[in-house]
């Protein structure tokens, strides 16, 4: 089997293709293509680590769709002040499908 860790925005995740990965907004559109940085490969047994041979490996993906992460609510409060505070978030994603390790 073969697998690889990338880095993926502040991240890091073992993807192997045909994987469908959500990662931090990726810019471009549904269909493109990028490339990821590869940290670690491992094929069957055989497992690289070292800098100069992950600069040959190269891990492709194409950008599926671009997405919204669940809202997350951030609520404060002191109590006998009066201080309330309510604040929201929404993440931007991409959902990515994993096409090539090379």
């Amino acid at each position: 089997m073969v697998y690889a860790i990338v880095r993926a925005g502040g991240r890091q995740e073992k993807v192997s293709v045909g994987d469908l990965v959500t990662l931090d907004r990726v810019t471009g559109q549904a269909g493109s293509t990028f490339a990821l940085p590869a940290l670690l490969l491992v094929d069957g047994d055989k497992v690289t680590s070292a800098a100069k041979d992950l600069e040959k490996v190269t891990v492709t993906a194409e950008i599926i769709e671009n997405l919204r992460g669940p809202k997350i609510v951030i609520q404060k409060f002191k109590n006998k002040t009066g201080y309330k505070k309510r604040q929201g978030h929404r993440s931007e994603l991409t959902r990515v499908k994993i096409t090539g390790i090379k």
